[in-house]
């Protein structure tokens, strides 16, 4: 999925990890990839993230923090920033969504780019 929020194209791709979940303890453990694109003519620094995290079983969680994977990346016009990260659910269906916060660097305005949505599922479950 991708969404181009003031400039920031976000970018996100989810895979089940089948060697590190445990089914029968409902543990489903996903990884994800985000690409994050800085398509203005300015620097940004990425500050914080707030994800919405839904479990099929109704649990929703929201996390809040600084950063991504201890850092708070500075992308330059037209520079890109990847990362892996994990999410683990009870039901083995779900899905994410949020946005990161961003600070123009020559002048600290603030603004925000939203991470598109993206499904978590189990393969063999939706047979």
């Amino acid at each position: 999925m991708t969404q181009l929020t003031k400039g920031i194209r976000v970018t996100t791709k989810v895979k089940f990890k089948e060697e590190y979940s445990e089914p029968e303890n409902s543990y489903f453990v996903f990884f994800y990839r985000i690409t994050i694109e800085n398509f203005n003519d300015f620097e940004v620094q990425l500050l914080r993230r707030h994800w919405d995290i839904f479990d099929s079983n109704g649990i929703k969680t929201v996390v809040n923090g600084e950063g991504v994977v201890g850092e708070n990346p500075i992308l330059t016009p037209g520079e890109l920033f990847c990362y892996e990260s994990a999410c683990n659910l009870e039901s083995g269906m779900g899905s994410m969504s949020g946005f990161y916060e961003f600070m123009r660097t020559s002048d600290g305005v603030l603004f925000q780019a939203e991470i598109p949505e993206f499904v978590m599922e189990v393969p063999y479950m939706l047979n």
